[in-house]
C-alpha cells in the first residue's frame, strides 16, 4: 500500500564510473550530477518498492535537484529518500544526498505508477 512517510535509504562509494568526466558532465574527477540523480531517482524506487502492486512499475516524470557540493572519488554518499505526497497515480519525494562531510545535494522527485504492459503499447 502506497502511502506518505514510506522511506528508503542507501549508500555508496563514489568510483570512476561516477565521476562528471565520465559521464561527460565536466572535466574534474568528482561526483557527477547525473550519477547522483539517477542514484536519487533509485532511491526513490527502492522506497516504495514493497508497497507497489506485483504488476505495476513507476516512471520519473520530473526532477528538480540541486548539487550543492563536490565529492572525490573514494567519498561515501548516502541517500534517503521520502514520498511525501500520494495523488493517485502520482508519487511525489523528497531527497537528500550526503558526503562524510554533510549535505551535497536535495531535490524533489515526481514519478507515477503505471501499468508497464499498457505503457510500453504506447
Amino acid at each position: 500500500m502506497l502511502k506518505e512517510g514510506l522511506t528508503a535509504t542507501q549508500s555508496m562509494s563514489v568510483t570512476e564510473q561516477d565521476t562528471a568526466i565520465h559521464h561527460g558532465s565536466g572535466k574534474l574527477p568528482v561526483y557527477a550530477t547525473p550519477a547522483m540523480i539517477a542514484f536519487m531517482e533509485n532511491t526513490a524506487i527502492q522506497a516504495i518498492e514493497n508497497a507497489l502492486e506485483e504488476h505495476l512499475d513507476t516512471v520519473g516524470i520530473h526532477i528538480d535537484a540541486r548539487h550543492q557540493k563536490a565529492t572525490k572519488v573514494g567519498g561515501e554518499v548516502s541517500c534517503t529518500a521520502r514520498l511525501v505526497k500520494v495523488d493517485g497515480k502520482k508519487l511525489v519525494f523528497e531527497i537528500e544526498a550526503e558526503d562524510q562531510e554533510g549535505l551535497i545535494g536535495k531535490a524533489s522527485h515526481t514519478r507515477y505508477v503505471i501499468d508497464p504492459v499498457k505503457f510500453m503499447e504506447k
